[in-house]
């Protein structure tokens, strides 16, 4: 299946895109992409409509992100052993987790907002992997039973405010529209194996990123449980798994968002998005 939200901003209902590309309003079935909606029993209710039978929902509407109160956004860094070279830091020997702040999460066509000051904003191509069945101290064999589904994400990120303020990556990672995610939660049925994956990023129709998940270090089994041992991961958090090589950063000289540029990413079997970048309060 291929879950989405669909409306105004704060508005959103649930809905499915089915086979023939319609989106299906499903506010009927459920209240939202959200919670126990994500969980295994909750995920077979809806695997089991007649998607025929539900209302199709008509015109070009707004998509909100395809996760609705996302309880946790937990970001891995430094996961493609090419993006640590190009950012000049060493591949890591554990996992490298910051958070980004809910706030930061909009609609996969959102603008992206520059932030008041900022001459460093970048972009990153990301997998992302929802959570559907809860749990603590989870086995890597184990692990891909508590995912729900996958998802594009892009981890917008400021790089002044994560690496040259001192403290710790969080603030550059959770500025307002930094989390643009969707354009729809794709059911682990659907994708077999989240390893195989292209993933790719342009800025007004130049591509600097052309990555695959293959080349992750941390894969999403480890990534799951080396996580559950310092958290309880829950229904509809969402875990951003790193980018491949060709973020702004990592050019020479490196090459930051402006106003006007238009950012398209994609993953396969995942979906595209497209954001339109402006400056804070145009």
């Amino acid at each position: 299946m291929k879950l989405l939200r669909y409306g105004l901003p704060g508005q959103e209902k649930p809905g499915l895109l089915d086979a023939t590309g319609k989106i299906r309003d499903l506010s009927g079935v459920v209240a939202d992409i959200a919670g126990d909606t994500l969980t295994p029993a909750g995920l077979d209710k809806l695997a089991s409509l007649d998607t025929s039978k539900l209302p199709v929902v008509d015109g070009n509407v707004r998509l909100g992100a395809c996760v609705g109160r996302i309880g946790k956004f937990i970001c891995i860094g430094l996961n493609f052993s090419d993006h640590a070279a190009e950012s000049n830091l060493p591949i890591p020997g554990e996992p490298v987790v910051f958070g980004k702040w809910t706030s930061a999460v909009v609609g996969p066509n959102d603008d992206i907002e520059i932030p008041r000051g900022s001459q460093k904003t970048d972009w990153e191509v990301e997998l992302g992997v929802v959570i559907g069945k809860g749990g603590r101290y989870i086995e890597e064999a184990d692990a891909l039973s508590h995912v729900a589904g996958y998802c594009v994400i892009n981890d917008v990120s400021e790089r002044e405010y994560q690496l040259e303020r001192g403290g710790t990556w969080d603030k550059g990672k959770g500025c307002d529209t930094f989390g643009p995610t969707g354009p729809w939660l794709v059911t682990k049925d659907e994708v077999p194996d989240p390893h195989t994956l292209g993933m790719w990023l342009e800025v007004d129709g130049k591509r600097y990123q052309n990555g695959n998940s293959s080349n992750m270090i941390f894969r999403i089994p480890r990534i799951i449980s080396y996580l559950s041992n310092m958290m309880s991961l829950q229904s509809g958090d969402v875990i951003s798994t790193g980018t491949p090589a060709g973020v702004g950063l990592g050019f020479k000289p490196p090459v930051y968002l402006r106003p006007g540029n238009v950012v398209r990413l994609g993953i396969d079997k995942l979906g595209e998005q497209r954001q339109l970048v402006k400056a804070y309060g145009a």
